[in-house]
């Protein structure tokens, strides 16, 4: 990102911010509630539209008119609250908009979709059953959920927006283990906090 600026109504939100991440590292955007740590990603991720500066991804322009942009050029966001269906399952809210059709395009095939959740819940160590409810499962499956949901769209950037917030300690470790793993597969952590020890141990 270079010299991006982001303006609301009376407020700057970012000013001139010129930011570069490596792949396959894990970055820490660090500062206080209200920064602009999350702003500045959700132009990233096409949520926002920058008002000055320019988005790169490998090199290459990027213009993000939506979020289905950013996710179509592999960035996803694990947001700080999950977007999830409580009622659906595990590889049904992954698939859910990206469902995987048929033999014939008649309905969409939820047995491909199992295989495919289950072999990257393996790939990435989480342990996550891909026929349980939302509604059953903890708050740190909630949220690996998440994070698989945006590896099933092909995610290689990942940000993660204050993702220790709703976390015991134990399931903390467990994701900062998971963002191990992701990064040495290749691909790259954006990690928004305002906690400078979490920011320096991740």
């Amino acid at each position: 990102m270079e010299n991006v600026t982001k303006r609301f109504p009376g407020v700057v939100a970012n000013d001139q911010v010129t930011l570069e991440v490596e792949q396959g590292s894990v970055h820490a955007l660090l500062g206080e509630n209200g920064a602009g740590k999350s702003t500045l990603m959700k132009v990233l991720y096409g949520l926002y539209q920058q008002n000055e500066g320019t988005v790169y991804l490998d090199g290459e322009v990027a213009d993000f008119d939506d979020p289905q942009d950013a996710i179509e050029a592999g960035v996803g966001m694990i947001h700080q609250h999950f977007m999830l269906v409580d009622t659906l399952t595990v590889a049904e809210n992954i698939a859910l908009g990206h469902e995987p059709q048929k033999w014939g395009g008649f309905g969409y095939d939820i047995d491909d979709a199992r295989e495919s959740v289950q072999e990257l819940s393996d790939r990435y160590g989480f342990k996550i059953d891909p026929d349980d409810k939302i509604e059953d499962i903890s708050v740190g499956e909630q949220q690996r959920v998440e994070i698989l949901k945006t590896l099933y769209r092909g995610a290689d950037v990942l940000i993660f927006d204050e993702p220790t917030a709703v976390l015991t300690p134990q399931e903390v470790e467990e994701l900062f283990t998971i963002v191990q793993e992701l990064t040495e597969q290749g691909k790259t952590i954006i990690f928004i906090t305002h906690k400078l020890g979490e920011a320096k141990e991740v």
